[in-house]
């Protein structure tokens, strides 16, 4: 789950980049306002990105990781209904 997550942001930002240098290397060359415009849209790309990296997917089971107190395990387990 974290390389797929991983794959996504670096498939994002390097999207990013390449519109930035296309934009400014190419495309500024028979229109401005088209290179403007690909770099608005490479601006919003690393949040997105961002986003995208650090969400978590229906199958990450973070809140039953257990937390290395034993104590602690035992007693939230009993809550859970897990242990009695």
């Amino acid at each position: 789950m974290y390389a797929r997550r991983r794959r996504r942001y670096f498939a994002l930002m390097g999207l990013c980049l390449t519109l930035f240098v296309l934009a400014w290397g190419l495309v500024r060359l028979w229109s401005v306002p088209a290179a403007v415009t690909m770099c608005l849209i490479a601006m919003i790309i690393p949040p997105v990105a961002a986003i995208v990296a650090n969400r978590r997917g229906p199958d990450d089971r973070w809140w039953d990781d257990p937390t290395g107190d034993e104590q602690s395990d035992l007693w939230w387990e009993e809550l859970d209904g897990k242990r009695r």
